[in-house]
C-alpha cells in the first residue's frame, strides 16, 4: 500500500492579516501576514523564529479568524525574515467572508 506524503488539501495564495502570539507568553504578539491558507493551516510571514511544535494562538486582525496552532516549520528567508508553517490544532478553518473581509489574494 502507497503512502500519502506532502499537503492534503491545496493551499490558497492570500495576504492576511494577523497576529501570532506565543499560547505561554501572549507578550510576544506579532502582527504579520499570511502567504497562503487552508482548512487545516497557514504560512505565515514573521520577523521572529518560531520553535517545531510551538503552541500559537493565531487571530485575524480583519475577519472572525481565532485559532489555536502549532508550528510545524520554521524556514529562514533571504530577507531575514522567516516562513512559518503554521497547523490548526483541534479545528479546521472555513476561510468564509467574515475571516476574508479586508484581504487580498
Amino acid at each position: 500500500m502507497a503512502v500519502r506524503s506532502g499537503r492534503l488539501e491545496k493551499r490558497i495564495q492570500l495576504s492576511l492579516p494577523v497576529q501570532i502570539s506565543s499560547l505561554y507568553d501572549p507578550s510576544t504578539a506579532e502582527r504579520t501576514t499570511t502567504e497562503n491558507v487552508c482548512s487545516f493551516g497557514m504560512r505565515v510571514l514573521t520577523q521572529k523564529a518560531k520553535e517545531l511544535n510551538e503552541r500559537l494562538m493565531i487571530s485575524s486582525l480583519v475577519g472572525d479568524l481565532l485559532a489555536l496552532a502549532r508550528v510545524v516549520y520554521c524556514q529562514r528567508l533571504p530577507d531575514g525574515r522567516f516562513g512559518i508553517g503554521i497547523q490548526f490544532q483541534g479545528q479546521s478553518v472555513r476561510w468564509t467572508a467574515g475571516s476574508l473581509a479586508g484581504a487580498s489574494g
